[in-house]
């Protein structure tokens, strides 16, 4: 099955509507003119580059969000590399840079975190930041949905990390579209390329020529990931599907017995588990 079909099919699977004038997946024009707003979180790589390509030739109304984490170097590269992509797509890009909003470069904030937190590694703290920033930002620009570059691989990681750490139900509301509950401050975030394996991504990314830096962050050399990366890439497409499969499954049995609520931190007042969230966490 073609790269893009996949992509069709996720997006009809969650329930994303076809702009107008467009065909669906099975070949029918929407004539509803219903189109929702989508930022596409864009980093730079492969993966996010390959989603703000298909979406915009599916015709999505679409902008880009990059995070400019001041990481040197590759940072520079890395934004150069975005904003190519967005001129040939000819997509609005937004940048949020880090240093001018949270008075410093990802280096030293993360530094600072692990004075007071020396397990925490690199990406884990990085992360929470990013999804702080990126939720926050899409609700300033009023989009409708995230779409985020997470392919099969990454997916079938964090299933996979998560029972490691004894936090399986951390992946419950994984999923091509997320489901947390529904709530103001909170911005759907969707995932295009759930079904779709890295390799495919990457041919695809080099056939069509899309800008992209495929070099890997150099902050990511303690992750943790990168371990469970190397033992799934030994296993066949098929072992990570199922990872999914079986996760997705658990999710629909245990949906009655959620009794998930979202609360707004009391520092910043953002949507969160607890009565802090985990950036202010953090941060403090």
């Amino acid at each position: 099955m073609k790269l893009e079909t996949k992509v069709r099919q996720t997006l009809k699977k969650i329930k994303l509507s076809t702009p107008k004038g467009v065909p669906s997946v099975r070949g029918d024009i929407n004539t509803k003119g219903k189109k929702e707003k989508i930022l596409i979180a864009l980093s730079g790589g492969k993966d996010s580059a390959t989603t703000a390509y298909l979406l915009k030739k599916f015709g999505y109304d679409i902008e880009g969000l990059y995070i400019d984490l001041k990481i040197g170097k590759y940072s520079e590269k890395c934004l150069e590399a975005v904003k190519k992509l967005c001129k040939n797509l000819g997509i609005k890009l937004h940048v949020y840079d880090i240093e001018k909003e949270r008075g410093a470069g990802m280096c030293y904030l993360r530094s600072g975190v692990q004075e007071k937190k020396a397990k925490l590694r690199n990406c884990a703290i990085c992360g929470v930041l990013k999804k702080w920033i990126l939720n926050r930002e899409a609700r300033k620009l009023k989009v409708n949905k995230i779409a985020t570059g997470h392919n099969l691989d990454d997916e079938a990681q964090t299933c996979l990390m998560n029972v490691l750490k004894g936090s399986p139900k951390l992946s419950f509301s994984s999923g091509p579209v997320t489901k947390n509950i529904s709530d103001r401050k909170f911005i759907p975030r969707i995932k295009p390329l759930f079904y779709v394996a890295e390799k495919e991504i990457r041919k695809f990314s080099k056939q069509k020529k899309l800008s992209v830096v495929y070099n890997k962050c150099p902050c990511a050399l303690d992750s943790y990931r990168i371990q469970v990366r190397k033992f799934l890439n030994t296993l066949p497409e098929k072992d990570k599907r199922n990872i999914l499969k079986n996760f997705e499954k658990i999710f629909v049995k245990n949906k009655k017995r959620r009794k998930d609520k979202v609360e707004y931190c009391e520092i910043c007042g953002e949507p969160s588990r607890n009565n802090i969230c985990k950036m202010c966490k953090l941060m403090r």
